[in-house]
């Protein structure tokens, strides 16, 4: 059995879950936008407040970070989580940013799902988050990222070729083409930090 030696003003499982719930809110507002798609400058600012709501977030993992004299994780390990988290983050802003930057005038219902499944995915970080501090429970929530990243897989596929299928404009086909890449990206970003959770939790078992 292996016993972790926890410091307790080092509140590493607090920004973890801080982290992560700002990570949800990120995804869970480009899942409205999306969906509804209007005020979609509104939309975008509250976005990018909580990339930069992340980014304070993850400056304050890094200080503790210097400081801690015992970390609950190897540092690299607590390190690797928190680019990991950021990069979903802003994979979410760049998605968001992308539909203004592109004109956009209706998502496809391919846009659509792939956005919910960052939104689903985000909630099932967010409760092995929750989880890392007593390692119980994490292995269903972190199956479900990779499910969800699997469903990604063949719904990009489809979408990429019916974009070339049927959309006319090349115009149209650049633009969607660019968008389907930078949502798969970001599924495949919360994959990567559901799998730097394993590695803390594999090593800590």
């Amino acid at each position: 059995m292996t016993f972790r030696l926890l410091p307790k003003d080092v509140k590493f499982f607090d920004l973890f879950i801080e982290d992560g719930e700002n990570l949800e809110l990120a995804a869970g507002r480009l899942r409205e936008m999306v969906d509804q798609f209007d005020r979609l400058d509104e939309r975008v600012a509250e976005i990018q407040a909580l990339e930069k709501r992340g980014d304070e977030i993850d400056r304050e993992i890094n200080r503790r970070l210097e400081d801690a004299f015992i970390t609950p994780f190897d540092r690299e390990d607590i390190h690797e989580l928190t680019v990991r988290l950021d990069d979903v983050v802003d994979g979410i802003q760049a998605i968001a940013e992308t539909l203004i930057i592109y004109d956009v005038t209706r998502p496809t219902d391919e846009s659509r799902r792939l956005a919910a499944i960052i939104a689903e995915q985000s909630v099932e970080l967010i409760a092995a988050l929750r989880g890392l501090d007593g390692l119980k429970g994490l292995e269903p929530h972190l199956k479900a990222v990779h499910d969800l990243e699997h469903e990604a897989d063949g719904l990009s596929r489809s979408a990429m070729a019916r974009l070339f299928r049927e959309a006319g404009d090349p115009l149209e086909v650049i633009k969607w083409r660019d968008l389907y890449t930078v949502l798969e990206d970001t599924i495949d970003a919360a994959e990567d930090a559901a799998e730097a959770i394993e590695r803390m939790n594999h090593k800590s078992s």
